[in-house]
């Protein structure tokens, strides 16, 4: 057994990688087309609520209110997001405000689910949703994450769509550590309040969006969070996957290991907190009014990557 999972094999390794690219790969189609996107994340959904409601399709998440919620949720974000790109909405105050009310109510949703398993799972204990989960100090520790990582994101303001075919919503001033914070805070929900599925819808999800931004397209985080949340979510409101002997990883539920991966998510947010203090009184800028992180590098980056900056991209 591994000192964070457990349950691994050649061939579920193999899953999780294949998972990954899926992902990348079916966010970049429809993140290069509007008609894919509209059939992907407007029309399916209808369809799966039929499929799900006449038992064609079905999963332990389908049944709980919990995972359908947060399925549609991020399904909201994505229509949101294509409005911005796709629609007059992207010149008005709409994307700006939207694109960080929808991720501050995802995270701050996140930090009462990890108070909640705090409060009633004091002992290992399955759901009914099927997850095996046991609550401790570490959700408490990554609770706290949670609100730094709420307080820490800046530049909202400057959200603007690209000038490449794409047309994708461009958030520059969202940095690659404030990204890599996210990711060990949301690494560290996961793992404690999704535990059995963790290495699916916590790992290979993280891993896939942080991918597609780092080496597919950047400056468009945001955007490939969302499509591939919403992805996944439908996924695992259609096919009980963690059935299949292929998902056979698991959380080693080893306190030493929640503890660890919280506290990561903890410390790492803390640090990006104090980074942006120190650069709020030197630029003394305004984090709710401009761009914070303007004279950076990698904000230069995102700019060109997405025909916003000096140099331009075709994509």
């Amino acid at each position: 057994m591994g000192f964070f999972f457990q349950g691994y094999s050649l061939v579920s390794v193999l899953t999780v990688l294949a998972v990954i690219a899926a992902l990348v790969l079916l966010n970049e189609i429809t993140r290069r087309s509007k008609i894919i996107s509209i059939l992907t994340y407007c029309v399916f959904p209808i369809v799966l609520v039929g499929l799900i409601a006449a038992g064609v399709v079905s999963s332990p998440s389908s049944k709980t209110w919990f995972g359908v919620v947060k399925t549609y949720s991020a399904l909201l974000g994505v229509v949101g997001f294509m409005a911005i790109r796709y629609t007059k909405l992207g010149n008005t105050k709409f994307a700006a405000f939207f694109p960080v009310a929808i991720l501050g109510i995802n995270i701050i949703e996140a930090i009462f689910r990890d108070l909640e398993v705090f409060n009633n799972f004091k002992t290992l204990t399955t759901d009914s949703a099927g997850l095996t989960l046991l609550g401790g100090p570490w959700n408490i520790l990554n609770a706290i994450a949670g609100v730094l990582l709420v307080l820490t994101m800046t530049g909202w303001v400057g959200i603007r769509v690209s000038k490449t075919k794409s047309k994708d919503m461009v958030w520059a001033d969202q940095l690659w550590f404030w990204i890599i914070a996210y990711d060990l805070w949301n690494l560290a929900y996961c793992y404690n309040c999704l535990s059995t599925r963790a290495m699916y819808a916590g790992v290979a999800l993280l891993v896939s969006c942080t991918v597609a931004e780092f080496f597919v397209k950047r400056g468009i985080w945001l955007q490939h969070r969302a499509q591939t949340l919403a992805l996944f979510g439908m996924f695992s409101l259609a096919v009980d996957y963690m059935a299949l002997p292929a998902f056979g990883i698991t959380s080693s539920y080893n306190p030493a290991a929640l503890t660890v991966v919280s506290a990561l998510a903890l410390l790492s947010n803390l640090a990006v907190l104090i980074y942006e203090i120190v650069i709020i009184v030197k630029t003394k800028r305004n984090p709710l009014t401009q761009e914070l992180y303007a004279d950076h590098k990698a904000y230069q980056k995102n700019l060109a990557a997405n025909g916003l900056g000096s140099a331009t991209s075709a994509d």
